[in-house]
């Protein structure tokens, strides 16, 4: 079984993202006023271990301590160095197709969970987080003029569209047929 400052840690680092204290009474089935004196125990036991808890009145976070800047920034910038990958393409094209998608939208065509995908898109300024206008809670990503420009194209409007890229497609195929039978004859 855990300790409570053990349970608080897990806790905080499966949201990654700032918990409300209550909400840590309540997942923790404590009173508000011990929340104070498992945040002090935290605190103490992440003493030089590279993270740091970060508190607001009514939120708590965990975060890199200033000290792991350096190498922290090293894993940013390889991180920005490679290519996008599958997941960040499908992520990509998800919210240029549907002029904009919450996380939500996103995960549910994906199938899959799109956090990272969608962090990597923000770290690398191919998306931007807006405020969703149906509904305050949800951030509504859509892509940004470097994204655009990635895609080489001026506007979303540019995208081809379904029966574009099915013809598309169906000429590479029957292209590459085309070659294996004049390869197969010779």
């Amino acid at each position: 079984m855990l300790t409570p400052p053990a349970a608080l840690h897990a806790l905080l680092f499966a949201s990654g993202e700032p918990l409300e204290k209550k909400q840590i009474a309540k997942l923790l089935d404590i009173k508000d006023a011990e929340v104070a004196l498992l945040l002090r125990a935290l605190t103490h036991s992440l003493n030089g271990s590279g993270v740091v808890l970060v508190e607001t009145e009514t939120a708590v976070e965990l975060r890199t301590a200033p000290l792991a800047a350096p190498v922290v920034k090293k894993l940013r910038e390889s991180e920005l160095s490679r290519d996008l990958g599958k997941a960040s393409l499908e992520t990509l094209a998800v919210i240029a197709y549907q002029t904009g998608a919450t996380r939500g939208e996103v995960d549910w065509v994906r199938g899959v969970n799109s956090s990272t995908s969608l962090r990597n898109l923000l770290m690398r300024g191919l998306v931007e987080g807006r405020e969703d206008e149906r509904d305050k809670r949800r951030t509504r990503y859509s892509l940004t003029t470097e994204a655009l420009a990635h895609l080489g194209i001026a506007s979303v409007a540019e995208l081809p569209r379904a029966e574009e890229l099915s013809a598309g497609a169906a000429e590479a195929i029957e292209a590459e047929a085309a070659a294996s039978v004049a390869s197969a004859s010779e």
